[in-house]
C-alpha cells in the first residue's frame, strides 16, 4: 500500500531548528513587565498600510512588546529582504529556513510607506541573509536611498546583520549613509555559543568600530538583552567593549521568551538594575543611553535621535 505524503499543505514549522528541543519552563512575568493590549484606529490604519504594501516588519515577526504603542503612533520598524532568516538564535522569533528571492520593488515600497506614515524618522532591519554574496548590503543601500529621495527631511536609522564573511559589504551600506548605524551584540561573550551561535562577539565589535574609522560623524547604536544567564561584571564589560569602539548609543533590555523552544529566560532584571545600569553606562561616557525593561533597539527611535544628536552638539560645546 502507498502512503501519499501531501508536503504542500502541511504547515511548515516557524523554528524547524527548535522542534526537536526539550520544552523549557517559562518564567513568570513580574508585574513591571506589562503592555497595553493594541486598540483600534491608527494601529489598524498602520497594519493595513504595511500589509499592503507587502512589507514585513520586525514588530510583528520578532514578536515586540512595544507594538502596541509604536503602530498605535505610526511607528514601524521595517524589516527588509523576506521574513526567513538563515541564522537560529535561541532567543528569536523571526522564522528560520532558507529565505526566497529579494522582492527588487522593496526600496520603493519601504519609501512610500515611510511617506504614507509620515515618519520623520525611519528603522530598517533585516533578517540575516548568508545566502547572498553580500550578506544583502547592496539592498541595504538601495533602500536608504530610495528612502531618501522619498523622504528627504526624515531621518534614516538602519539596524543591521553582522556581515559575517561577507569582504566590503559594511562599506557599502555606510557609503549610503544612514544617520544611525546599528548592530546589537544582543548578549554578552560567555553567551554567544547558546544563544546566538552563528555570529561572533569580536567580529560584531570590530564591526560597530569599523563604522566610525569609515565616517566619524555617523552615530553607532548598539544593544542587549539582560535576564539570558548572564553576571553583572559581563555586562559592564561589555559597555567597556562597545566605548572603546567609539559607540554613541547603547539600548539594554530585558530578554522575554518567545515560546517553550527558545532560550530560557534565567530572571527578570529588576527596573532599580536597570537604572543602575544607565547611570553606569552615562558614566562611561555614551552619548545616550536607553535602559528598561521593554527597552528595544527601534522603540522611541526618534526621539532618542533627537536626544542623542543634542546631546554630541552640547558635548562639542563643552569641548
Amino acid at each position: 500500500m502507498a502512503v501519499v505524503i501531501d508536503t504542500l499543505n502541511t504547515p511548515r514549522p516557524r523554528h524547524p531548528e527548535k522542534a526537536h528541543r526539550a520544552d523549557s519552563a517559562f518564567l513568570p512575568k513580574p508585574d513591571w513587565i506589562r503592555v497595553r493590549a493594541p486598540g483600534p484606529g491608527a494601529f489598524g490604519e498602520t497594519a493595513r498600510l504595511v500589509r499592503g504594501n507587502g512589507l514585513h516588519t520586525v514588530c510583528e515577526e520578532a514578536s515586540c512588546p512595544n507594538i502596541g504603542e509604536c503602530w498605535a503612533q505610526k511607528h514601524a520598524t521595517f524589516l527588509i529582504m523576506g521574513d526567513t532568516c538563515t541564522r537560529a538564535c535561541s532567543f528569536c522569533n523571526v522564522k528560520t529556513g532558507l529565505p526566497g528571492a529579494l522582492d527588487v520593488d522593496e526600496p520603493v515600497k519601504v519609501a512610500e510607506a515611510t511617506a504614507n506614515l509620515g515618519l520623520k524618522h525611519v528603522v530598517i532591519t533585516s533578517v540575516d541573509r548568508d545566502d547572498l554574496a553580500d550578506g544583502g548590503a547592496e539592498h541595504f543601500a538601495q533602500t536608504i536611498r530610495k528612502t531618501r529621495a522619498h523622504n528627504p527631511d526624515t531621518t534614516i536609522e538602519v539596524l543591521t546583520p553582522d556581515f559575517l564573511r561577507k569582504d566590503g559589504a559594511l562599506e557599502v551600506v555606510v557609503e549610503a549613509a544612514p544617520d544611525v548605524f546599528n548592530h546589537n551584540l544582543e548578549t554578552v561573550p560567555s553567551l554567544y555559543l547558546p544563544v546566538r551561535p552563528g555570529a561572533r562577539y569580536f567580529h560584531s565589535l570590530r564591526l560597530l568600530q569599523r563604522v566610525k574609522e569609515l565616517n566619524p560623524r555617523m552615530f553607532t547604536k548598539s544593544g542587549i538583552m539582560v535576564g539570558l544567564g548572564e553576571e553583572r561584571n559581563e555586562v559592564l564589560q561589555v559597555m567597556d567593549d562597545l566605548r572603546s569602539a567609539d559607540v554613541d548609543f547603547i539600548t539594554i533590555g530585558q530578554y522575554l521568551q518567545p515560546s517553550r523552544k527558545h532560550h530560557p529566560v534565567a530572571r527578570y532584571v529588576t527596573p532599580d538594575e536597570f537604572e543602575n545600569f544607565a547611570a553606569i553606562a552615562r558614566a562611561k561616557g555614551f552619548l545616550m543611553v536607553s535602559s528598561s525593561p521593554l527597552t528595544r533597539s527601534s522603540h522611541h527611535a526618534g526621539d532618542d535621535f533627537l536626544k542623542l544628536r543634542a546631546a554630541r552638539d552640547n558635548a562639542r560645546q563643552r569641548g
